[in-house]
C-alpha cells in the first residue's frame, strides 16, 4: 500500500477537521451520495455511518464512488498550489522567456520550495519545463520551413551548438535529422492537457506522445530507424484527423478514436495494445484483469511492461490501467495526467452511450 491508513474514527475526525495533512493519502466514500471527496471538502459532512475511506483515487473509482464536484478530488493536485499556479500562468504569458532561480526568487518564492512541487507534480522543476517550453516555441516554426537558425533564435537561444543540444536532448535526434518530403513527419498538437507530439505518414499515426513524456527520444530514434532516416517536420492527414478527434475528446463530445494507428511494436505488445482499446471509456482495469481477458493470466508483469511502452497516447488507453490494489500507478505523461483522463472519461460513461 501507499500510505499506512490510521483507523476509521481517526479518518473521520480529520475529515470534520477538513486536515490538509491527509490531502492525497485518503479520500472518503459518501454511500448515500455515491460521491467521494478529499478529506478537506468544505461539502456539509456525511454522518460517520455513511463513510468509507480509502487509500487511493482508483480504489474510490473501483468501489463505483464519483468525484465530488465540490472538492475535485480528481483534479490535478498542482492546481492547489498557489506558486505552481502562478508559474504555469506565467510561462504561459511568455514561453520564449529565458528563467532563471533569481526570476522565481523575484516573485517572492523560494526556488527549492518551488523545486520540490514541480518535481513532485510533473516530474521535471520549473526551470527544466521553462527550457522545454522555450525549445518547443522555437521547433514549432521548422514544421511551417523555417531554417534551423530561426528556430534557434525564436527559441532565445544565443549559441546554435546549444540549441542543437538541447533539441538533441529533447527530441532524441539533433535538427540536421530531420529531412524535408519525409516518409514519416513529426508535427505539434496543443490539448488542453499539454502540447503533444503526433508523427503519421500518409496512411497511419505511428506515435502521439505528451512532449515531456522522458520515453520520447528513444521512441522518435526507433521510429528514425525504421523510416531509414526519412523522418521530417510537418504532417500528412492522419495528424489532422487526430488533431480533430482529440479535440473533440478533450472536449467532452466524443471519446471515439477512429484515425489508422501503426505503431511500432512485437506482436504481443500489439496484442496488448488492442486489449487496451477493448476498455470502455468511463472504465479502469488492473493489469492482472487486462491478462487475464487476453487469456494470459500468467502474463501480469509482461502486460505492465507493454501497457508502459504504449507510444500512442490517451487513443490507446494505457491510462484506463490501474495497481490491483486500486493505485493509479505511473503514467509516461504524468500521474496528474491519468487522473485528469479517468476523470474526464467517466463523464462520458454517464452520459449518453452514442459517445462512448
Amino acid at each position: 500500500m501507499m500510505f499506512d491508513l490510521p483507523d476509521d474514527a481517526a479518518l473521520y475526525a480529520a475529515l470534520l477537521a477538513r486536515d490538509a495533512g491527509f490531502d492525497g493519502r485518503a479520500y472518503v466514500g459518501v454511500t448515500s451520495t455515491g460521491v467521494f471527496c478529499r478529506l478537506t471538502c468544505p461539502a456539509r459532512k456525511p454522518k460517520r455511518e455513511n463513510c468509507v475511506f480509502f487509500e487511493t483515487m482508483g480504489a474510490c473509482i473501483e468501489a463505483g464512488f464519483r468525484a465530488c464536484k465540490r472538492c475535485h478530488p480528481m483534479a490535478p493536485a498542482a492546481e492547489g498550489d498557489p506558486a505552481v499556479g502562478r508559474l504555469l500562468a506565467a510561462l504561459r504569458d511568455d514561453p520564449a522567456r529565458r528563467w532563471l532561480e533569481r526570476d522565481v526568487q523575484a516573485m517572492g518564492l523560494d526556488p527549492s520550495t518551488v523545486r520540490r512541487s514541480f518535481n513532485r507534480h510533473f516530474g521535471m522543476t520549473f526551470l527544466e519545463m521553462a527550457r522545454l517550453t522555450r525549445l518547443r516555441t522555437g521547433a514549432a516554426v521548422l514544421p511551417e520551413g523555417g531554417r534551423v537558425i530561426d528556430a534557434q533564435m525564436e527559441a532565445s537561444y544565443d549559441s546554435p551548438a546549444a540549441f542543437r543540444s538541447a533539441f538533441a536532448k529533447f527530441l532524441g535526434l539533433p535538427p540536421s535529422k530531420f529531412v524535408q518530403h519525409a516518409r514519416l513527419r513529426a508535427d505539434w498538437i496543443e490539448t488542453k492537457l499539454g502540447p503533444m507530439i503526433a508523427v503519421s505518414d500518409q496512411h497511419a499515426l505511428h506515435l502521439l506522445e505528451f512532449a515531456e513524456r522522458k520515453a520520447l527520444p528513444a521512441e522518435l530514434k526507433q521510429l528514425y530507424a525504421f523510416a531509414k532516416g526519412s523522418l521530417g517536420f510537418g504532417r500528412f492527414a492522419p495528424t489532422d484527423q487526430i488533431e480533430r478527434e482529440m479535440a473533440a475528446f478533450m472536449q467532452g463530445r466524443c471519446a471515439d478514436f477512429q484515425t489508422r494507428l501503426a505503431p511500432l511494436g512485437t506482436p504481443f505488445t500489439q496484442e496488448v495494445w488492442r486489449a487496451l482499446r477493448d476498455i470502455p471509456a468511463g472504465e479502469t482495469r488492473s493489469y492482472g484483469a487486462v491478462a487475464k481477458a487476453m487469456g494470459r493470466p500468467e502474463a501480469t508483469r509482461a502486460v505492465a511492461r507493454a501497457n508502459g511502452a504504449n507510444p500512442i497516447a490517451i487513443v490507446i488507453p494505457c491510462h484506463r490501467v490501474i495497481g490491483a490494489d486500486g493505485a493509479l500507478t505511473g503514467y509516461g505523461g504524468g500521474l496528474w495526467r491519468k487522473q485528469a483522463l479517468i476523470e474526464m472519461e467517466r463523464g462520458f460513461a454517464q452520459g449518453s452511450g452514442e459517445n462512448v
